[in-house]
Parts: structure tokens; C-alpha cells; sequence
């Protein structure tokens, strides 16, 4: 049981020292691992961004995920869409509506700069926990299209499911608590409230937390022959 997201935050960047004095850039999924991020930005001297992606809903039922989409429009359905009624017309309706919560998002949390670039860098990806390990799933993907030179999942509790999905994607994933019966994210916390979009734009407004590197064209150790430039082609729920 952690005490709150900060707490959680600060184990995390334990685990996660020797990447300190690498330039990290730390993408925190908003909302509620905004705050994470700034912790881990400021002690590893990392950069801070988001990851933009939200989960699609399946119909009459919007709790239900039926697969995400990140901010470039890039979308990834689950099986199991079909037997709970999203047609082919309600997803592309979906991915519709969620595409423009995503664009708005990304004008209000940083309004005056584009998403920090990922390619030929550390990255790690912070949210607060997993459940379906759906929404990081969809955030891993739109930024391995960026090509980082490394990519690193770190979150403080996941189901065993959700850490089975999302470990094949990354060099490295950092979990506190796989605990064995996993209901709900907040279960898991003392102390966790909802973050609003104004606190998610005050993170990423914190001095110090956003100064990017000049882009050299770095290559990725998977790919070394690609040397072209790569912006974050995401990013959230």
C-alpha cells in the first residue's frame, strides 16, 4: 500500500538512479502519473512531457475499454470489441471523439511547445499503476515509433496480466507490487485523488523540467541505419 502518488513516485526514482545524469525524458501518462512525473524528472535531472493516449469505450458502457489511441491518430481495438457491441461504425465514431480529447488535451498541458523528442534517448514511461495494461501498451507503442535509444516502463503496482503485456515492448520494467488479487489502481493507494487538467499543465510547467536537447540524429541500438529525426508521436486513462 503506498501513501499517495508522490510517495510512490520517490520509490520509483530509487530504483531508477543509474539513469540519472543520462538526460532521461520522463513521460508521465496523464492524469494522474503527472505528478510522478515530476518527481522522477527532478531527481534523475530528467526532462518532463506527457504520452497522450486514451482508451476507446465500448458502447453504453464507458468504463469498459475497448482498445486506445494515441495522439497521432495511430488506434489499437481488443478482441473482445466485437462481442460487446462496438461495430465498425461505433469505432471509428470513437476514435473520432477521443482523437479530438487528445488534441485539446495537448493544447492546454503545453500550448507553446510540441511534444519533446524521443528519438536515440532514454525513456521512461511513468504511470500509476495497471490494471489491463491497455492505455500503457498503447503509450509504449507510440513511442517506439520514435525510435529511443532505450525504453523503460515504470510503474508502482500492476496487475500480473497487465506487466505480461507490456514487458515484451520494453528494455526494462520496473514494478514495485505485482500483487495477486488486483481490482482497481486506487486500491492500492491511501491517498488517491483525482488530477485535473489544470494540475496535469501546472506539472509540465515546474522550472527546470523542460529543456530540450538539441537534436543530433541520434541512431537507436536497434536501428542504427535510421537517423532521421523523430518527433513523440503520442501520447493517456
Amino acid at each position: 500500500m503506498f501513501k499517495d502518488r508522490l510517495q510512490a513516485a520517490g520509490l520509483l526514482a530509487e530504483r531508477l538512479l543509474r539513469y540519472k545524469g543520462q538526460s532521461p525524458l520522463i513521460l508521465a501518462i496523464p492524469r494522474g502519473a503527472a505528478p510522478m512525473g515530476v518527481v522522477l524528472a527532478q531527481q534523475l535531472d530528467g526532462e518532463l512531457d506527457v504520452v497522450l493516449v486514451h482508451k476507446l469505450c465500448a458502447p453504453f458502457q464507458p468504463e469498459l475499454a475497448i482498445g486506445a489511441i494515441d495522439e497521432s491518430g495511430h488506434a489499437s481495438i481488443a478482441p473482445h470489441a466485437a462481442s460487446v457491441g462496438a461495430t465498425p461504425s461505433w469505432i471509428t465514431a470513437e476514435k473520432n471523439r477521443q482523437a479530438k480529447v487528445l488534441l485539446e488535451r495537448r493544447r492546454h498541458y503545453s500550448p507553446l511547445r510540441t511534444p519533446a523528442p524521443v528519438t536515440g534517448r532514454v525513456v521512461i514511461v511513468v504511470d500509476d499503476g495497471l490494471a489491463t495494461g491497455a492505455t500503457m501498451q498503447a503509450a509504449l507503442t507510440a513511442v517506439l515509433r520514435g525510435h529511443p535509444a532505450r525504453l523503460v516502463c515504470a510503474v508502482p503496482v500492476a496487475s500480473a496480466e497487465a506487466l505480461a503485456l507490456v514487458q515484451p515492448m520494453v528494455d526494462e520494467t520496473v514494478c514495485l507490487s505485482v500483487p495477486p488479487l488486483f481490482q482497481a489502481v486506487g486500491q492500492f493507494y491511501e491517498h488517491f485523488p483525482q488530477v485535473s487538467d489544470d494540475e496535469v499543465a501546472e506539472c509540465l510547467q515546474q522550472p527546470g523540467l523542460f529543456s530540450p536537447l538539441p537534436h543530433q540524429g541520434a541512431k537507436t541500438s536497434a536501428s542504427r541505419s535510421n537517423a532521421a529525426a523523430a518527433s513523440l508521436a503520442a501520447s493517456k486513462g
